[in-house]
């Protein structure tokens, strides 16, 4: 298998079968077979990652697209993923990436420190490791997390958190900010839509919040009549306030057709609204809508005094009242999240890139 990579996490089985230990799915693989994510392989009696150091595409984006509201609100954000995916969400807005079989679409090819150099170059506060899930590629993740921290590159990892304990640690270890898909709270919704297990999702949110350096933020996609109801809702937010803590963000996004589930309609932005007023009564401090168009969901309110200290337009920021600490400028208090001095804020724009053939010679 041409572009292989050694893999870690993996054990021989008495059969002359290897099994992954990356995730809970637990792929045991015959001599040349892929496991279900598609990039992981049996090759040579070893595990390999096929898609180490290619990617289906590089993009400038900002970091409030992620989505992260509260990690250095303003700034540029380079993002790219790979192909392949551990969960089958039947949902999937990226599936044109995520459930390819052709590697082909992997179209530019970038080493860890490449990808670095990109992102200094283009003056981006961060990488994402996005589109698809980092969890299948996280040696590569991982290598170009030390390679962007070597440059003072902070490092992102947008995920469904469908990962094993032993190589969670591993990777967060290296994440400054993650953003993970709660996809719903009922084990029935993961089995059924995404191939998988609601326990290990929370696991790993609360592995995350508890013995972690990294900032954590969640986004729910609310797909009607499958995880919308106001039980289910007020369920996922008393557990996220009550495990995680007041302070995580919540995202709620509006689900719009795609993949296999195009006879369902867009989520109502009432829906939306409705959910945000759920989570901030269950306790949470910081929750957004996404997916629409909804200022005063958009925006980052003091908890407490209630001052809205980030204005925001979809991706555009109208006002910024905090200190280059993250304090309120009215009252003083802390908002919770990672903060600098803001600079101009990066705005809406998506800039794609080309890092193949750049001169790796330059800073």
């Amino acid at each position: 298998m041409g572009n292989s990579y050694p893999a870690r996490w993996w054990h021989k089985l008495e059969d002359g079968r290897i099994q992954c230990d990356l995730c809970p799915r637990d792929c045991k693989l015959h001599e040349g077979q892929r496991g279900a994510c598609f990039v992981r392989a049996m090759s040579g009696g070893q595990m390999v990652l096929t898609t180490y150091g290619r990617s289906s595409g590089f993009c400038i984006d900002p970091v409030e697209k992620k989505p992260l509201n509260h990690f250095y609100p303003g700034s540029s954000i380079l993002s790219f993923g790979t192909a392949g995916c551990n969960l089958a969400c039947k949902f999937c807005q990226n599936w044109d990436i995520s459930k390819s079989r052709e590697m082909d679409t992997l179209m530019d090819d970038a080493t860890p420190a490449a990808i670095a150099r990109a992102a200094a170059r283009y003056g981006a506060k961060s990488v994402a490791f996005t589109y698809n899930d980092p969890v299948i590629f996280a040696e590569y993740a991982m290598d170009t997390a030390d390679a962007c921290h070597d440059l003072g590159i902070k490092t992102v990892a947008v995920t469904a958190g469908y990962m094993h304990p032993e190589p969670a640690r591993a990777f967060y270890a290296k994440m400054d900010a993650a953003n993970v898909d709660l996809k719903a709270f009922t084990d029935d919704f993961y089995v059924k839509l995404c191939g998988a297990h609601l326990q290990p999702v929370l696991d790993t949110l609360s592995y995350i919040a508890h013995e972690t350096d990294c900032w954590l933020e969640i986004t729910t996609l609310l797909i009607p009549g499958r995880n919308d109801s106001d039980e289910e809702l007020a369920a996922l937010s008393q557990w996220v306030a009550k495990e995680l803590g007041p302070d995580v963000p919540l995202h709620f996004s509006a689900f719009h057709p795609d993949w296999k589930m195009t006879d369902l309609p867009p989520t109502p932005p009432a829906t939306l609204r409705q959910a945000r007023r759920i989570a901030r009564e269950a306790g949470l401090r910081y929750v957004y809508t996404g997916n629409v168009h909804d200022t005063e969901g958009d925006a980052t309110h003091c908890p407490a005094c209630g001052a809205a200290v980030i204005r925001r337009d979809w991706y555009e920021i109208l006002g910024y009242d905090l200190t280059d600490e993250g304090r309120c400028q009215r009252c003083g208090s802390a908002i919770a999240g990672r903060f600098g001095p803001l600079g101009t804020p990066f705005g809406s724009r998506r800039i794609p890139v080309r890092l193949h053939g750049m001169d790796p010679t330059r800073p």
